[in-house]
């Protein structure tokens, strides 16, 4: 299984420059991988502490960390990589990291030269990002290796018959911190023993919006103090739920801020379209009286946790097909929450869906239902949004436990 892999690997070497050639996304794969060793040189003969992250919601797990490590221990170069482009170009001018970079493809040459030119004191893997050849470099350096917010499930690779390779690989870790009793259960029926449920350390991230007085003027102007519902980081289906409710059902007195997961000209102008004259786009607000409209687009990235302590309620785009995206920003400012149908994957979607402050939706009926319902009835709102709001608060901790160790063996 091992020699698979790494033929697989070598593989999607030499396809990725073929695929780039008709791929945006995979273009900016291939070309910020290019970038990498050269990025690193800057931290040679520096004591690294070294965060990988898959995309954007790994690296909100982080942040509470690094921001703690770079307030507590400035002695420290930190280094974060991604593996996604989505994420990476989002954050790639995060101030508290000295190098951010794309994490090289794990062929056994790359991962070689990658840990000898960074050496790190340690590394912090979040959630679930599990490389076999990296992992076992780092084991055979005896690098320091810890799982940050780590959530296993019973039909990962490391629980089948077959999967030696990879459980293998996870001797590297010297600690586990999860996110819950099922993760810690699974680890141990490997024989790792070295697990703590942590929580996770978003809630610690989100908990610090509720001290950022930062909403924009712009949205006030919009908003005009009326009802409005904000609708994150959505998709194609997604969209035609909330066309179809703004067209034919929502009344006059409901507003909508829509923040597009993909904010492709092309897409944008399409969906705007689609609203009729309704609609203004983030970037044609100059000189415009935007309390006249209903619909306001967010063509624009990186300002949506601004906009959501505006918002009465929140759809949370992604749950219908894709996968759903972060629910605990709009959670934490005591909103109700509403998502697709497809979030077994994320147990704070589970959670809250069972505390009934998130609400699920699978078709256009039960998403119109449901917003006639909350737009018509403050305290029903006020009661759901609670719900989030204290499920947030219940949850705090996790990056106060994970630094306590850390703080033992940096």
């Amino acid at each position: 299984m091992n020699l698979f892999y790494n033929v697989v690997v070598c593989i999607t070497s030499w396809l990725l420059p073929i695929v780039a050639l008709f791929n945006k996304k995979i273009t900016l794969f291939v070309r910020g991988r290019k970038e990498s060793f050269s990025k690193i040189s800057g931290l040679k003969n520096a004591k690294t502490i070294w965060f990988h992250v898959a995309s954007l919601g790994e690296f909100e797990q982080a942040r509470p960390i690094i921001e703690e490590i770079r307030n507590t221990h400035s002695e420290y170069k930190i280094l974060v990589t991604f593996f996604s482009p989505s994420g990476y170009e989002i954050r790639k001018n995060y101030n508290l990291a000295d190098v951010i970079c794309y994490l090289p493809l794990d062929s056994k040459s790359n991962v070689r030269e990658f840990v000898k030119e960074v050496n790190p004191v340690m590394v912090l893997f979040i959630k679930y990002e599990f490389w076999p050849n990296l992992l076992n470099e780092l084991k055979k350096k005896e690098i320091k290796t810890i799982l940050v917010s780590g959530i296993l499930r019973k039909n990962q690779i490391f629980f089948k018959y077959y999967g030696g390779f990879m459980r293998r690989s996870l001797q590297a870790f010297h600690h586990f911190f999860v996110q819950d009793l099922t993760s810690k259960e699974l680890l141990n029926s490997i024989n790792f023993s070295s697990v703590t449920v942590s929580g996770d350390t978003r809630f610690d991230r989100v908990s610090k919006l509720l001290s950022q007085e930062n909403t924009p003027d712009f949205i006030s102007d919009f908003k005009n103090n009326q009802y409005t519902v904000v609708a994150g980081s959505t998709w194609k289906e997604d969209e035609e739920l909330l066309v179809n409710y703004i067209i034919n059902k929502a009344s006059a007195k409901e507003k909508f801020i829509i923040a597009p997961h993909n904010i492709n000209k092309d897409a944008i102008l399409k969906l705007q379209e689609a609203l009729h004259n309704k609609a203004i786009l983030f970037s044609e607000k100059e000189g415009k009286k935007l309390s006249e409209y209903k619909v306001l687009i967010l063509d624009t990235i990186g300002i949506l946790t601004k906009i959501y302590p505006a918002a009465d309620a929140a759809y949370v785009g992604g749950g219908l097909r894709t996968g759903l995206h972060n629910i605990l920003e709009p959670a934490t400012f005591g909103i109700p929450i509403v998502i697709g149908n497809q979030y077994k994957k994320f147990k704070e979607a589970i959670d809250l869906v069972a505390l009934k402050g998130c609400i699920s939706i699978s078709n256009q009926e039960e998403f119109s239902s449901i917003f006639i319902k909350l737009h018509a009835d403050e305290n029903h709102r006020k009661t759901v949004g609670e719900k989030n709001k204290q499920y947030i608060q219940q949850n705090l901790g996790a990056t106060r436990l994970i630094m306590n160790y850390l703080k033992t063996t940096l």
